[in-house]
């Protein structure tokens, strides 16, 4: 995906940097032109779209290869980067955009696989700044745009991140939001349904609408449609109650398979259940129960 991605951004900032009407005045007493004048050459440069500047930050939101497998080609500088503006990283580093993340996923990305000393992920798609808090933001403006990382612990998984831009107002969820299954959590990972719903109900704190819970802040999940405060709402509350109903019934005392049969997710399968696939209804409630098993 990482070629579409790199083709959609060049055509986003093509089409803001652009003059959207090109000054085709020439003349002396060109009322259009800068200080009552102009020339064919003078409208060649005011009349040009400025040349579009390299990706410099990527926020990786989880470990997941399809969040962090087109790092290194999403991360190339061009050679003449000088020439647009760009600072080089300290000498002796391979000049590319600076990759951000939670440490914990830069351990798991660079752990050894299972019987090797060779790393889990390749090291050019590591992150290459790595924050350890509750939140990580720039250091200053960044087109605009104040950017602000926060930590989701025990999420999706133990190193996943919701990334703010206070600007525009809009969230981009990664994986703790799913509109088109029920949530996926890596309990191996440190994943966990308790720590899906904390998610959900800070990005909530986060959101104010605009009108009765419709507009206003925009989220972004990792996979689906676009949202809004009201759908957030909803999603977050299919979350909860799905929970507590397996919660309650594994305090009556029922085993996983009495659960699975009393279908506590019934009334929400039409929209996010499946039969087939790496995420059925069967998984998400196995994963949700082993879940609050481990709750002390």
């Amino acid at each position: 995906m990482a070629p579409k991605v790199l083709k959609v951004a060049l055509d986003l900032v093509t089409r803001i940097a652009a003059s959207p009407t090109p000054n085709r005045c020439v003349g002396i007493g060109c009322p259009k032109a800068p200080f009552g004048w102009s020339s064919s050459q003078l409208n060649a440069i005011i009349g040009s779209p400025a040349r579009p500047k390299p990706i410099r930050y990527i926020l990786n939101t989880s470990m997941d290869a399809d969040h962090t497998g087109g790092n290194a080609l999403l991360g190339e500088l061009p050679a003449d980067s000088k020439i647009l503006g760009v600072t080089f990283p300290p000498v002796g580093v391979a000049p590319s955009a600076n990759i951000i993340s939670h440490e914990n996923v830069l351990l798991r990305m660079s752990e050894p696989k299972p019987n090797s000393k060779d790393p889990t992920v390749p090291s050019e798609q590591w992150p290459t700044i790595t924050y350890h808090v509750h939140n990580y933001k720039l250091s200053e403006f960044f087109n605009g745009e104040g950017v602000q990382a926060f930590y989701m612990p025990n999420a999706h998984t133990d190193g996943d991140s919701i990334v703010y831009f206070r600007y525009s107002d809009v969230i981009a969820a990664g994986d703790i939001l799913n509109t088109t299954s029920y949530p996926i959590f890596d309990i191996e990972k440190g994943g966990s349904i308790d720590g899906i719903l904390e998610g959900l109900n800070f990005m909530l704190d986060l959101c104010i609408p605009e009108f009765r819970s419709q507009g206003g802040t925009l989220i972004v999940p990792g996979h689906g449609r676009v949202m809004d405060t009201g759908d957030l709402t909803n999603y977050r509350n299919m979350v909860a109650i799905v929970r507590d109903r397996i919660q309650d019934l594994m305090k009556k005392g029922r085993t996983l398979d009495q659960i699975k049969s009393a279908h506590p997710t019934l009334d929400y399968d039409g929209i996010y259940g499946s039969k087939t696939g790496p995420w059925t209804t069967d998984k998400f409630i196995e994963a949700v129960y082993r879940s609050l098993s481990q709750k002390k």
